[in-house]
């Protein structure tokens, strides 16, 4: 499938900009996403995301890595944790709330 798809879009790259066909990427793409779609028994990565709670942290501010091992997580994102419902790591999905001491 990633071997059609690289090309194709060789292919569509040596084109002059005004007659490159994206057209068929568009449909390879779609027609992945639909096989993938068609499996009801694996859950989607949001499925799977949303299954984990919230991570309570104690600060106002989290840095998201996605994992402990940078070699599997994403660039940091600093996350502002001041409003009452989870903030949502926007690379990985992750939700972080304050964990309020009273």
């Amino acid at each position: 499938m990633a071997s059609s798809l690289l090309k194709t879009l060789i292919k569509s790259s040596n084109l002059p900009s005004t007659t490159r066909n994206l057209t068929a990427v568009a449909n390879q793409i779609s027609e992945h996403t639909a096989k993938w779609m068609q499996d009801v028994s694996k859950k989607s990565p949001m499925e799977l995301i949303n299954e984990v709670p919230p991570i309570k942290v104690e600060g106002r501010i989290v840095a998201c890595e996605g994992d402990s091992n940078p070699a599997l997580g994403h660039p940091i994102e600093f996350i502002c944790l001041d409003l009452k419902e989870p903030a949502i790591c926007k690379y990985c999905g992750l939700r972080y709330v304050q964990d309020h001491h009273h």
